[in-house]
């Protein structure tokens, strides 16, 4: 498979053993005539279904296909990517990945004393409203673990310092062990070094409110009550080298107004980055999320 479109995948003895199901097939490459009735053409002549099927082009072509497929076995699988990319991959120049879509994509989640986003990913997880399988929480602070103990999740506390920031972000990498597709910042109030997101090994979605930048700092919901906001709302984005400027995935607002007091605006603004944030794990680890640039196209 091409690497431009790879995330995390299972390994072989992951895959080993898994029979008939639903897989997913994401695609990028140039538009022209014929992709889709390739691919199609492809699927049909191996006994698979297509159940669900989105695309964009905008000179560049993007799908996102759902199928059922009599075998998704380790054989079967493999078979399939050298037929696909030798068939259909290599004409039309495609980068592309296979993704099995019953397999829970796994996840760490990063948070330091703010719990309602924590807690609100660990319970639809659990009610298995969300396609994860949290591995583990790791905090900056030990405040959190007796709230994360009742959902069978490991609890890491790795304190940082400014001093010893570097120290902490290894020890991160190393309970992380590349194990994971997905980190998940929820309300982790650390910014990480471009040397943690280069060893990382995989993607990393961020949630902020939606002042930034605003009413950058502390306070932002005091600062919104002076200003008179009408507005508030959050932002989940991934995460690069430049703060709050990733791509974004999905966003939410909520009206309020003058007599909101600013409990009222903070009670409000954790409601939208619970709801914000959910949305944006489930469509990343749903394969529907595909980064053009600065941007994202949510298929």
């Amino acid at each position: 498979m091409s690497g431009a479109l790879s995330s995390p995948s299972p390994s072989a003895p992951e895959r080993a053993g898994t029979k008939a199901g639903n897989a997913r097939l994401i695609v990028r490459c140039p538009d022209r005539p014929g992709i889709i009735a390739a691919i199609s053409r492809f699927l049909f002549e191996r006994g698979a279904n297509i159940v669900e099927s989105s695309q964009y082009s905008d000179g560049t072509f993007l799908l996102r296909i759902v199928f059922t497929a009599p075998s998704v076995d380790e054989d079967a699988l493999a078979t399939f990517e050298a037929e696909f990319a030798e068939e259909v991959a290599a004409p039309f120049d495609m980068e592309w990945r296979l993704e099995l879509a019953d397999r829970p994509k796994r996840v760490a989640i990063f948070v330091s004393r703010y719990d309602h986003c924590l807690l609100d990913l660990l319970w639809r997880a659990r009610r298995g409203e969300l396609p994860i399988d949290v591995g583990v929480v790791i905090s900056n602070h030990p405040d959190l673990e007796p709230q994360v103990e009742p959902f069978g999740v490991p609890y890491v506390h790795i304190p940082v310092t400014k001093e010893t920031k570097a120290q902490a972000e290894a020890e991160q990498l190393r309970v992380l062990g590349g194990r994971y597709d997905l980190v998940v910042l929820a309300r982790y109030m650390q910014i990480l070094t471009g040397d943690f997101l280069e060893k990382v090994g995989c993607p990393v979605i961020n949630i902020h409110h939606s002042f930034l930048p605003a009413f950058k700092g502390a306070g932002p919901y005091e600062r919104a009550k002076r200003r008179g906001v009408k507005l508030i709302g959050a932002t989940a984005h991934y995460v690069t080298e430049d703060l709050d400027e990733g791509p974004i995935i999905e966003q939410g607002v909520v009206r309020v107004g003058h007599r909101d007091t600013v409990a009222d605006l903070e009670r409000r603004g954790a409601d939208v980055e619970r709801t914000v944030l959910s949305r944006a794990v489930a469509w990343h680890c749903e394969d529907r999320v595909l980064r053009v640039g600065e941007t994202t196209v949510v298929l």
